[in-house]
């Protein structure tokens, strides 16, 4: 939430001093790019466990609890969790190599940390399939219990 108030007012700052200033400073630009990706990646995987994510919901919607449960058990096991993998297996030399390099920003006044944002993709994977082992367990108790 915090990081979102300050990307409008850094978008805004960019916006007043370009326009107004005539001034352009890139660590700014890349600053939002940095809490954008913080925003989306660290925070899929509250979302999931919330049931805030976008899910659609033609017939889970209208289905017994029973039927849902299923599906959520299901789709974490089947779906969600060999994505994360599959991330977590991409992701690490991607983000390895950026880390050993130190890699930064190709502007020389660009924020020199591009691997620490690089590093928000396998946080995601993980946070997402913490969130889906907490979602599973949920739908194996319902299972169990309505069983």
């Amino acid at each position: 939430m915090w990081l979102l108030l300050a990307m409008a007012l850094i978008q805004f700052g960019v916006v007043v001093l370009r326009y107004v200033f005539g001034l352009n400073y890139i660590f700014m630009q890349e600053s939002i790019t940095y809490m954008h990706g913080a925003v989306f990646l660290l925070a899929g995987g509250y979302a999931l466990l919330t049931d805030d994510h976008v899910r659609v919901d033609i017939f889970y919607r209208e289905a017994p609890p029973r039927r849902k449960a299923l599906v959520d058990l299901a789709g974490t096991y089947l779906l969600l969790f060999p994505v994360c993998i599959l991330l977590l297996w991409t992701a690490s030399p991607y983000v390895a190599r950026s880390w050993a390099v130190g890699e930064g920003s190709n502007e020389s006044s660009g924020i020199q940390a591009l691997f620490i944002l690089k590093s928000f993709i396998p946080a995601f994977a993980v946070l997402m399939m913490m969130a889906g082992f907490v979602n599973a367990s949920r739908a194996a108790a319902q299972l169990k219990e309505r069983g």
